[in-house]
């Protein structure tokens, strides 16, 4: 009998994805590196020692959520969607932004702040990958799509007012992404996709802010304003042409530490990373965050019910997109939008964010059921 429960937790112990929990937290632990010397030449270690303490919260949230039976949150669907909107309406009404961007993200206790649209990202996933495993049969019917598109215009309505762009792309990514993998008919994606396309000057024109037309303006010419919305992005491919193939070294960064770098700790980190570490080190840190959506992808591929596929694949876009988004505004390639570098990034909720959004993967990892009359358990 004993015998019999070794061998169960062993089977068990193997189902616990021991890749992805090693990568994240090295990830994470990086960051923490990152930050450091992103922060330095200010003289306070408080971005630090906060970022330290989401990563230990977050490591916590990220065990207890893999033990935690995922199937479970299906019962649980209208308070997390109900709980998100509240926050969203709540920042809406007493919270504080960024003058300098314009967003009304955060919600602040003292000295804490709470970005609540970083905690709908994972509740999105939840609810979504819950409503389209209901209606997975009749995916391509015309109601069940206006039902889709309205779960996902509530929250991206309310993100959009803050303004934040960026975290409204992310929704829209995670939206195609799940609806491409529900197999939503080609005579919807493609007359759909043009639709978007032609409205984007309609978008352009009437529905951003002025600072992000700037913004807009700026990623095709950053010269256009070289000490105003452009300076960042040059001074982030200064930084990132700099640090060549093996980088200036840690703390020996002159872009970084001499503070010309904007905003180092949170949007550009990647060109900290690239001029105190080099390509080589860049391109660790991208493989590494790559090795993590691509273990995602294939837990989905392995999950034993469509509910656990789903949220993998939401986890999956949410992760690229601020992948993607990030590096790419850092070399010039995407517009600057303020996304976040996963698991990188100054930012306590982001970094809880995305630690839950593992865990969540991890739980569909370790608590597949039985394939085979065989297994232990």
């Amino acid at each position: 009998m004993a015998g019999k429960k070794l061998a169960k937790r062993s089977v068990m112990m193997m189902e616990f994805d021991w890749i992805l929990f090693v990568t994240v937290i090295i990830l994470s632990v990086f960051g923490i590196v990152a930050i450091y010397t992103a922060t330095r030449n200010t003289g306070s270690n408080s971005s630090v020692i906060v970022q330290s303490v989401a990563f230990a919260g977050g490591a916590a949230l990220l065990i207890l959520t893999c033990f935690f039976d995922y199937e479970q949150f299906q019962n649980l669907v209208k308070p997390i969607f109900i709980f998100s909107i509240a926050t969203l309406v709540i920042v809406l009404i007493i919270g504080t932004g960024d003058t300098e961007w314009g967003a009304k993200s955060w919600i602040r206790f003292g000295a804490i702040g709470v970005q609540p649209a970083e905690f709908a990202k994972v509740c999105f996933i939840l609810t979504f990958s819950y409503h389209l495993s209901k209606v997975q049969e009749s995916i391509n019917k015309p109601l069940v799509i206006l039902g889709l598109l309205l779960h996902l215009c509530v929250p991206l309505a309310l993100i959009l007012l803050q303004p934040d762009m960026g975290s409204a792309m992310v929704f829209v990514f995670m939206f195609i992404c799940l609806m491409f993998v529900a197999k939503l008919s080609y005579k919807y994606i493609i007359p759909i996709g043009a639709a978007g396309i032609a409205s984007l000057p309609l978008i352009y024109m009437y529905v951003l802010s002025d600072i992000q037309r700037k913004r807009i303006q700026v990623f095709f010419n950053p010269e256009l304003e070289p000490r105003d919305g452009g300076y960042h992005v040059i001074q982030s491919k200064i930084a990132i042409g700099s640090g060549g193939i093996w980088g200036k070294g840690f703390l020996h960064g002159t872009q970084t530490q001499l503070g010309f770098l904007p905003t180092p700790s949170t949007d550009f980190i990647f060109g900290v990373i690239s001029e105190e570490f080099g390509f080589i080190g860049a391109m660790l840190v991208v493989l590494a965050l790559f090795l993590v959506i691509y273990r995602c992808i294939k837990t989905a591929q392995k999950a034993d019910n469509i509910f656990g596929r789903y949220i993998c694949t939401g986890v999956a876009a949410m992760l690229l997109f601020h992948t993607f988004e990030n590096v790419g505004m850092c070399m010039g390639l995407m517009p600057v939008t303020g996304i976040p570098l996963p698991f990188i990034s100054y930012g306590g909720t982001s970094l809880v964010t995305n630690l839950i959004s593992i865990g969540l993967v991890m739980s569909v990892a370790y608590h597949n059921k039985p394939r085979s009359v065989f297994d232990v358990y």
